[in-house]
């Protein structure tokens, strides 16, 4: 498994003056391990998640949230997929975050997140999430950069709520390059099999380019903190894009200190007849 040190070099420091074209979207890893190496810690690091997951389902005190943010297809999906295969799904709650419903418009941006923020004992999954909205609205120049300091605040807030409610926050930007978005997108129109990947908007999308990675850049920068950090993992590659977020995971549940199930002396004295 890679060191804390390592691991820390994809975190976003709180305050950072950060921009993301500086961030890198593929890196080598130390000892350049094959694809088979990959995945066998991959297997690994899946069993681990489920052994802690396991423990924190015994005493429902704890939970963790995994966001995934990106640009279109960064891989959100096949994330999640590759990292949390095999976990008990009774410990786990996933939600994917598209266009608002008529009823989410009506409430506040952060309303449709907090009904999926996992329950106590479980790992939640967002694809996409409460950074939607603002974001989208920045790229796209629909709000000036004093509201869009109020939506990131607010946001600031929610998470350090959550945090001290007993859900440990841990944020993955999955970051890509401009020219593998483009192979991307284009291989979901070119294979017939990925035809339902592909959205129009997607090309609309790729437009804002460099202000969604203006947008972003503000984002992180402004909420990541000690108690919800955003790490940027270098996305172009999806097996080390895969084994960074598993090894990510694994090093924020480690850190709950999930206690072993409670024993219960009494129970020695009880036979079942």
């Amino acid at each position: 498994m890679a060191t804390l040190t390592e691991l820390d070099r994809l975190r976003v420091d709180e305050g950072e003056n950060l921009d993301l074209t500086h961030r890198a979207t593929q890196i080598d890893l130390p000892g350049d391990p094959s694809k088979d190496q990959i995945e066998a810690e991959l297997d690994s690091l899946r069993q681990r998640i489920g052994e802690i997951q396991d423990l924190m389902f015994t005493r429902r005190e704890q939970a963790l949230l995994v966001i995934l943010q990106g640009m279109d297809s960064a891989g959100k999906d096949s994330t999640t997929k590759a990292v949390f295969t095999g976990v008990n799904p009774l410990g786990m709650h996933a939600a994917s975050f598209s266009v608002p419903t008529p009823q989410e418009r009506r409430h506040d941006f952060l309303w449709r997140a907090h009904a999926q923020v996992p329950p106590l004992g479980c790992i939640g999954v967002f694809n996409r999430s409460h950074y939607e909205e603002p974001v989208i609205r920045r790229a796209h120049g629909e709000i000036k950069n004093g509201e869009m300091k109020r939506y990131l605040r607010q946001i600031a807030d929610f998470e350090q709520m959550l945090a001290e409610s007993g859900t440990a926050v841990l944020k993955c930007f999955l970051h890509i390059g401009h020219d593998e978005q483009r192979e991307r997108l284009q291989e979901r129109i070119d294979n017939p099999l990925k035809h339902w990947k592909f959205d129009p908007s997607d090309l609309q999308e790729r437009q804002y380019w460099d202000a969604y990675q203006a947008a972003y850049s503000q984002a992180l920068a402004a909420t990541s903190t000690a108690q919800a950090p955003w790490y940027v993992v270098p996305a172009d590659r999806k097996p080390v894009r895969n084994l960074i977020v598993a090894r990510l995971v694994v090093q924020a549940l480690e850190a709950l200190k999930a206690p072993p199930p409670e024993r219960k002396p009494e129970l020695a004295r009880l036979k079942v007849v």
